[in-house]
């Protein structure tokens, strides 16, 4: 069995591609992915992504900012009211990105400050997207004092230095189907060196499809990929790597229940 730990289902192709969640969700179970992590990026998408996934108890959800959506409105009421919900197992998506948008970085900074806060006043884990930006991703999150709270940094593409200072912090690292990638030969380097009690899977679909779907929408059924890499890397079997990403999982979000 196989976790998506991060995945945007209210952004997937309803039109084209899928029928409906019911047909990703499906999709996905045959093929060994049976939970999932819906993940927020603005206050506005908020509703109608927990109208999407409210029916079903193997879906979870996160609430947060994205970085790169910081200037999409922002009410701390509003936000601490949405990561209360009781289907709510994670604060974020939140971070820092440097790489695309550097001009809002003091922004970035300040609403990734207010998440980690509630993560922490929450005791609910954060999920770290960071980009060009690993020295004040860190700084913040010490100085927030995120080893209380837990999290992940997800789809990771950064340095083994900057994975293992956040596995000292409690942290666990998410591998996304970049991992795949022809390009990525410093990702599977780090991957193969890191432990596999801090790993998870995850798709962040509709992107970032991995071999050989690439160029295609991502979607959580292509979990299997990512987890069938990485057991080559490591030179494990595919049921570890599921045994092991499906207990870190669970054991990082501890109020999403089997």
């Amino acid at each position: 069995m196989l976790v998506d730990s991060h995945c945007h289902l209210d952004k997937l192709d309803y039109d084209k591609l899928h029928t409906g969640i019911d047909d990703v969700l499906n999709k996905a179970k045959e093929r060994g992915v049976e939970y999932f992590l819906s993940v927020g990026v603005t206050l506005a998408a908020f509703p109608k992504m927990m109208e999407l996934i409210a029916p079903y108890d193997n879906v979870f959800a996160s609430c947060g900012i994205h970085p790169l959506d910081v200037e999409s409105g922002y009410d701390s009421e509003q936000f601490k009211a949405y990561a209360s919900h009781e289907k709510v197992v994670a604060i974020g998506e939140t971070g820092l990105d440097y790489h695309y948008q550097p001009e809002t970085a003091e922004l970035q900074q300040k609403l990734f400050r207010e998440q980690a806060r509630v993560a922490v006043e929450l005791n609910k884990p954060l999920i770290i997207h960071t980009r060009m930006a690993r020295e004040d991703t860190m700084r913040i999150l010490r100085e927030e004092g995120a080893e209380k709270c837990g999290g992940v940094l997800h789809c990771f593409t950064e340095d083994l230095d900057m994975a293992l200072a956040a596995i000292e912090l409690g942290f666990y690292i998410s591998i996304s189907g970049i991992v795949t990638f022809n390009t990525a030969s410093d990702l599977k380097n780090v991957v193969s060196q890191l432990p596999l009690d801090r790993l998870l899977v995850e798709t962040d679909s509709p992107f970032l499809a991995p071999i050989p779907y690439r160029g295609k929408q991502n979607q959580p059924a292509y979990t299997r990929e990512v987890a069938q890499y990485i057991a080559l890397l490591k030179g494990v079997s595919v049921e570890e790597v599921e045994q092991a990403t499906t207990k870190n999982f669970f054991t990082l979000f501890s109020l999403a229940k089997q």
